[in-house]
């Protein structure tokens, strides 16, 4: 039992260190998580300022925790794509076939892409005081706890999108079409209340509607006018943590059949 944690922790913390060092290593990668987001958060702060979102928020308020999930969500698509590079440089190959947990595999790399996009979040963060979201320590320590689970969680849909990838361009194509709706539809960019019903119903369909929530709570904690629209906060936490969990099975899943069809 010993010796087989043993494993797993070493197997997963060597795979997360080689994420985090290669994915730093790369600017233009860098840049392209946190730049996109920011000059989204920017344009559309300016354009729409004199909207008035729920609770009195001005537009860029709103936006703030969207902008958040965007950055986490760029950050993890672009550090799940070295999944399908390390198959073709034959790492992967080399991983494989080594006696370690399965688990240890998907852990590692989730961990190592979800680090990079916490890290990601909270240098966007700083801004919190220019965009008029209310920072405490109590508030900011729930944030990053969300922040955490929501890495956690879209890191492991690009982990487990990328595995089954053989080609960069279709990933990319793949994570746009289906994990861009996702975050359109979750909150970040306007409130439920005001959409149209079908749009309200797939919202609350919606796991990351929970997880910008589950910000949005931590953010403006006692403020009722801000967070009554939105879903209770021990739901949004309860969702949240099930969507890290699935995807985290999900990605030690499609490891394990993949390992095992590649051995037939």
């Amino acid at each position: 039992m010993a010796g087989s944690s043993s494993s797993l922790g070493l197997t997963a913390w060597s795979l997360w260190h080689r994420e985090v060092l290669r994915f730093l290593k790369d600017r233009s990668r860098v840049f392209s998580s946190v730049g996109q987001p920011v000059i989204f958060w920017l344009l559309f702060a300016g354009a729409l300022r004199s909207s008035q979102m729920p609770g009195g928020l001005g537009y860029g308020e709103y936006f703030f925790p969207g902008t958040l999930a965007m950055i986490v969500m760029f950050t993890a698509i672009f550090a799940t794509i070295t999944v399908i590079e390390d198959r073709k440089e034959g790492f992967l190959q080399g991983v494989l076939v080594a006696p370690v947990p399965r688990s240890a595999i998907a852990l590692g790399k989730i961990a190592g892409g979800a680090t990079l996009a916490i890290l990601h979040a909270l240098i966007f963060f700083a801004l919190a005081p220019l965009a008029g979201v209310p920072v405490t320590l109590m508030g900011s320590l729930a944030a990053f706890g969300a922040l955490v689970l929501m890495a956690f969680a879209l890191t492991g849909v690009g982990f487990a999108l990328a595995w089954k990838m053989d080609s960069t361009a279709g990933y990319h194509g793949i994570m746009m079409v289906f994990l861009m709706p996702m975050l359109l539809l979750s909150g970040a960019f306007f409130p439920a209340s005001g959409a149209h019903p079908v749009l309200q119903w797939i919202m609350h369909l919606n796991p990351l509607s929970y997880c910008v929530a589950l910000i949005r709570h931590a953010l403006y904690h006692g403020d009722e006018e801000v967070v009554k629209d939105l879903p209770s906060l021990p739901l949004s936490l309860g969702v949240t943590v099930a969507f890290a969990l699935g995807t985290f099975l999900l990605g030690t899943w499609v490891v394990t059949r993949r390992s095992a069809r590649d051995a037939v």
